[in-house]
Order: structure tokens, then sequence, then C-alpha cells
């Protein structure tokens, strides 16, 4: 009874119900936002990598390499706290997403970029031997292989990127491990963290489970 008593506290459970369920809403909002941002810009890098111009390209590898080394954390408080020193007032939900696009776009760059590299070369050469310019035969051909063998590696990194909005609740933002903090705080009751941990699972175990059936049904075959 007393482990029921701190962990599903029915009182506790009725009062802050409705404020989680409003933080994921949040959660899914930024972790739907990121995904898009990251996953296109990254693919959109990895085209533009393609092009072999070489200051353009160091210029992307530099982007990739630095925002693969910082911890997230680190970059969002140097935008919400830094940044309006120099002028420039962000909100902390644009900072969340942000830095997490960044991150996931830095990942998702080096993943189809090896994905590029891997397609055999006589890929390449069918596509021009077709009448294919370069560029078509990088977005018709080389680019949908490139995606398919990217798949596992992409997918396990948009999970551990998508996990991390919980780092809004450092700067603010109503996800929903800040809401359940501040719940714990006022109540006195370890129930609003269990909450958080039920509300983390309805969104996250439905992600892990279609991305199973997204790596099985898109998986590459030589």
């Amino acid at each position: 009874m007393r482990f029921l008593e701190t962990f599903f506290n029915p009182a506790v459970i009725g009062q802050y119900l409705p404020d989680i369920i409003a933080a994921m809403w949040v959660t899914i909002y930024l972790a739907v936002a990121t995904v898009l941002t990251g996953v296109l810009l990254g693919a959109g890098l990895a085209c533009i990598r393609a092009a072999n111009l070489k200051s353009v390209n160091f210029c992307i590898i530099v982007f990739a390499d630095v925002m693969r080394a910082l911890p997230p954390l680190v970059l969002i408080l140097i935008l919400y706290f830094g940044m309006p020193s120099v002028g420039l007032s962000l909100s902390a939900e644009v900072v969340i997403w942000l830095v997490l696009s960044s991150v996931l776009t830095a990942f998702a760059e080096e993943i189809f970029w090896g994905g590029l590299t891997a397609v055999p070369a006589g890929q390449w050469e069918a596509g021009r031997a077709t009448g294919h310019s370069k560029f078509q035969t990088l977005i018709y051909i080389a680019l949908p292989q490139a995606v398919r063998m990217g798949i596992p590696p992409l997918v396990n990194r948009i999970l551990a990127t998508t996990k991390l909005t919980a780092l809004g609740s450092v700067i603010g933002v109503k996800e929903i491990l800040s809401v359940a903090s501040s719940a714990q705080s006022f109540s006195g009751s370890a129930t609003p963290l269990t909450m958080a941990a039920i509300a983390y699972m309805i969104i996250f175990i439905p992600a892990v489970i279609a991305s199973h059936w997204v790596e099985r049904r898109f998986s590459y075959k030589m």
C-alpha cells in the first residue's frame, strides 16, 4: 500500500493528468519537428557533398563533426542564455528544436553520405550511360539505395535524438519531464514522475515498434 500511495496516488494522478497530457503533445510536436527537419537537411547536405565541391564539403564536414562532438545540453545553454547577450532572444521551444534538429542533421548527413559512398560505382556509371545527368543519377538511382542502406542506423539515431526533448526541462519547455518535475515538487509525491515514465512509454514504445517494421520492410538487400 505504501508503494502504491507513493507512485500511483489517485488524487495526484487526477490533479496532474491534464498537465501531463498537454506536455505529451508538446513532446510529440518537438519530436516530429526535429525528425522532419533533421532527416531532410541531412539528406540534402549529403547530396550537396556528392557534388564534390571542396570548400563546401569542408564546411559540411566541420559542421557534422562539431555537432556530433558537442553535448546537446551545452548547445542548448549557449543558445538560450548566451544569445540574448548579442541581441538575439529565442524561445525555449525554438532553442530545443534548433539544437536537436542540428544534431540529427549532422548524424543523418553522415549516415546518408556513408550510404552514397557504398553504392557500387557501376550503379553511377549505368545511370550516366542511360542518359541521366549526374544529379538525376544521384536522385533517382544512388540516393534511394543510400536511404535504404542507412535506415537501421538512422532509425536508431532518430529515437535517441527525439528522447532528448527531455532536455527542454532545463530551460523551461513545458514537455513531459519539466511538467512532471514541477508537479513532483508541489505535490511532494513521486506519482508525477511515474506518470512521466508512462507518458514516455506511450509515445516511444509505438515508435520503437514502428522502427522495427520500417527496418524489416525497407531493409537493403544486395
